[in-house]
């Protein structure tokens, strides 16, 4: 199996994030449990098990996708003939979460300027590139000059896991779901082309890897950028300043619920949900609709209006 796993590994056609994933998994999870046993020799009962231990160590979410890689891995075995069947095939896997986002983790604006305000001053225009653009706050914090068009955002990259370390050689990626090469374009409303100005002229730029980004390091000599890991702690630090903290304590939002409150208002300002999509850079639009798709109440009203004329028209 691990020779194997490791052969199938190396032909899959990948970004280098995602390849760096896969090989963690293969690493810590997938051959330690399965690796000393041969591809065809591999049984159901195997992957059963390899699931359940997989349940205690990751949330439900996560198993459910790293059960992708295995069936790939599987499936390309049985094609090559190295095994009759896919011993992943009907296993039954952890139920996930509903997908849907509960209306109870969008922020109101007045909460969002709450945020703005109280987050240190450097960070003020990440919440408004979250929360007026879409933005992922690994993409807000990525952004660079040549971003900022007259009416659009041209977003072109995303900020590293381990771009605060040191050693850390790449501290730009892709896009998620995207090559190095692809972007994507966001309307730009006036107001946040106002706050992308207003930061450049108290903050100005710093040259990063050759990109003139907007939240490099403040202090000369140093190389790192801040991340959504280190970013979470100004997050978490504004939330409780603005008193946005639920009853046991813990912040009421995330940051990725920035990006809530701009898929929410467009969808229920009436913007089409493929436009959404694009904007928020979904791989499909089926994870737009699954997560957003009950929260266009046009939808709702249209519904009713057609279904009451359609089964009880109004006679002439």
């Amino acid at each position: 199996m691990r020779a194997y796993a490791e052969s199938w590994l190396e032909r899959q056609v990948v970004i280098a994030s995602t390849r760096r994933n896969y090989e963690s998994f293969l690493r810590i999870h997938l051959l330690p449990k399965l690796g000393n046993k041969t591809i065809a020799g591999i049984e159901r009962p195997d992957i059963e098990r390899f699931i359940a231990a997989l349940g205690r160590d990751l949330a439900a979410s996560t198993v459910y996708d790293r059960m992708k890689l295995v069936t790939s891995l599987f499936r390309s075995a049985v094609k090559e003939k190295r095994r009759p069947d896919d011993p992943t095939d009907g296993v039954k896997l952890p139920r996930c979460a509903p997908h849907a986002v509960d209306e109870d983790r969008i922020p109101t604006l007045d909460e969002v300027d709450l945020i703005a305000e109280h987050i240190s001053p450097q960070y003020r225009l990440t919440v408004y590139l979250q929360a007026g653009a879409g933005l992922r706050v690994s993409e807000a914090l990525a952004f660079s000059a040549d971003c900022h068009r007259s009416t659009f955002l041209r977003v072109r990259r995303q900020v590293s896991a381990k771009a605060h370390r040191e050693d850390c050689t790449t501290r730009f990626v892709p896009l998620k779901h995207r090559t190095a090469r692809e972007y994507r374009d966001v309307p730009l409303p006036p107001f946040l082309s106002h706050e992308i100005e207003t930061h450049l002229r108290k903050w100005d730029i710093s040259p990063v890897s050759g990109y003139a980004v907007l939240f490099g390091p403040r202090d000369r000599g140093k190389g790192n950028m801040p991340t959504a890991t280190t970013y979470a702690y100004h997050f978490r630090k504004a939330l409780r300043e603005a008193g946005l903290i639920q009853p046991n304590g813990t912040p009421t939002y995330a940051p990725h619920c920035l990006r809530h409150f701009f898929a929410s208002t467009a969808l229920g300002h009436g913007i089409p949900i493929h436009e959404v999509s694009r904007w928020l850079g979904h791989r499909s639009i089926k994870t737009t609709v699954d997560v957003y798709g009950h929260l266009i109440p046009a939808a709702w009203d249209r519904c009713r209006t057609i279904m009451e004329a359609a089964l009880r028209p109004i006679s002439a």
